[in-house]
């Protein structure tokens, strides 16, 4: 047996968003139930960057890339959780240089952000050296468990830096029971097509 963990947040009206802005928070709907008809039934208003997401391109790139072209092998494979819940700002090069990183790596950020389930405007971020050193090194994907990868930086010097040389981004993890090391990751984010980002269901597999 496998032991599996569930990095994805649960969506709920109650839920964090980002910033904590009411048009982001999802609304689920009961639009039929057994007083009314025979079947239960609900509808959801989602915003594409809820919960647990991957962003595409075109989410800060003009022209960018939409989220139909990430494919799914590019989300399923190997990925390495680093601890750094020790960072109180921000992720630096300097934070990430004893991990060993290696061209090709999936990289998942478990930091305090993981810990809470308020929305922090002072949450972890990855700085902008922190992502160039990501970039020189080749890795293929980085996730974040904070709704953002940046804090709205200016020119957003997280985000496009990364989208410009191919690294995935994922957002909103929940890393809080997951031991820093290795494991197989799967990224399910929904069929959806034209749009720059994706709500995803994340899942780390490891040993017992």
């Amino acid at each position: 047996m496998f032991k599996v963990y569930d990095i994805s947040m649960t969506i709920e009206p109650s839920m964090q968003v980002y910033k904590n802005k009411e048009e982001k928070k999802p609304k689920i709907y009961n639009v039929q139930n057994f007083q009314n008809g025979r079947a239960y039934e609900s509808r959801i208003d989602l915003d594409a960057h809820c919960g647990t997401h991957v962003d595409a391109p075109l989410h800060m790139l003009e022209n960018g890339a939409t989220i139909e072209t990430i494919g799914l092998e590019e989300l399923v494979g190997y990925a390495r959780v680093l601890d750094l819940t020790h960072v109180q700002e921000a992720v630096t090069k300097e934070d990430l240089e004893p991990f060993g990183l290696q061209r090709g790596d999936w990289v998942l950020l478990k930091t305090r952000n993981s810990f809470s389930d308020e929305f922090d405007m002072n949450f972890v971020f990855l700085r902008e050296d922190g992502a160039r050193y990501l970039i020189d090194l080749g890795v293929r994907g980085v996730g974040t468990d904070g709704l953002g990868i940046e804090r709205a930086q200016p020119e957003y010097t997280t985000h496009r830096p990364l989208f410009r040389n191919n690294v995935i981004i994922v957002e909103g993890l929940r890393l809080k029971d997951v031991p820093a090391g290795t494991y197989f990751m799967v990224i399910a984010p929904l069929k959806l097509t034209g749009i720059e980002a994706a709500p995803a269901r994340a899942l780390l597999i490891g040993k017992p």
